[in-house]
C-alpha cells in the first residue's frame, strides 16, 4: 500500500495519509452544478461570466435548464471542465459570488454534480436524446457544446425526439 506524506507545519511529524483515503473517482471529476443563478440570467450572459472570470477555453459543455412557458431559468446550470483541476479551482472563484450582470442578492454556490453526469460524454448521452433537444425548443434552451469556447453542434440524437412536456420547469404551484 503506497503512502504520502502531507505537508505539516514546520516542528510536526509529517502525517500519512493512505492512496486509497482519496477517492480517485473524484479526480477525474469535471463536471460542475452551478447554483443559485439569478432567474433572468441567460445561456449568454452565464458564458459571459464565466469567460471574464478567467475561464474562457476552459469549458465544453454549458446547459442552463429552463422554463419554457416563462423563459425563466430555473436558478442553476452544469458545466463540464476541460480538466479536473479547473473544475476545482471554477469551485473556489465562483463559490459565493455575487457580482451579476442584473441586480439580484442570490449568493452562488458550486459543488461537484453527481457521478452519473461526470465528463463531456456523459453529459452528451444524458441530452442528446432528450426532449430539451427538440426542434421546438429555442437554442438558448438547450444544452451547449464548445470546442475551445467556440459553440460546434451537439451530436445528433440517435431516436425520435419528442417535444418537451408542457409542465417542464413549471413549479409546483401551491394550494
Amino acid at each position: 500500500q503506497r503512502r504520502r506524506a502531507a505537508t505539516q507545519p514546520s516542528g510536526l511529524a509529517p502525517a500519512v495519509v493512505s492512496a486509497s483515503d482519496v477517492d480517485p473517482h473524484e479526480q477525474t471529476m469535471t463536471t460542475v452544478m452551478l447554483r443559485n443563478i439569478p432567474n433572468n440570467y441567460t445561456r449568454t450572459m452565464l458564458m459571459e461570466l464565466l469567460d471574464s472570470e478567467g475561464f474562457a477555453g476552459c469549458y465544453d459543455f454549458l446547459y442552463m435548464p429552463r422554463d419554457y412557458k416563462t423563459q425563466a431559468g430555473l436558478g442553476f446550470a452544469f458545466v463540464n471542465l476541460v480538466r479536473h483541476e479547473v473544475g476545482e479551482r471554477m469551485c473556489k472563484h465562483l463559490s459565493g459570488f455575487r457580482r451579476w450582470a442584473i441586480p439580484s442578492a442570490k449568493s452562488c454556490v458550486v459543488g461537484w454534480s453527481g457521478p452519473e453526469q461526470q465528463g463531456l460524454q456523459a453529459n452528451i448521452e444524458r441530452y442528446r436524446n432528450s426532449s430539451v433537444m427538440h426542434e421546438s425548443v429555442p437554442e438558448e434552451c438547450k444544452p451547449l457544446m464548445l470546442v475551445d469556447g467556440v459553440p460546434v453542434k451537439f451530436p445528433s440524437a440517435t431516436r425520435k425526439l419528442w417535444p418537451p412536456h408542457e409542465k417542464y420547469g413549471v413549479r409546483a404551484r401551491r394550494c
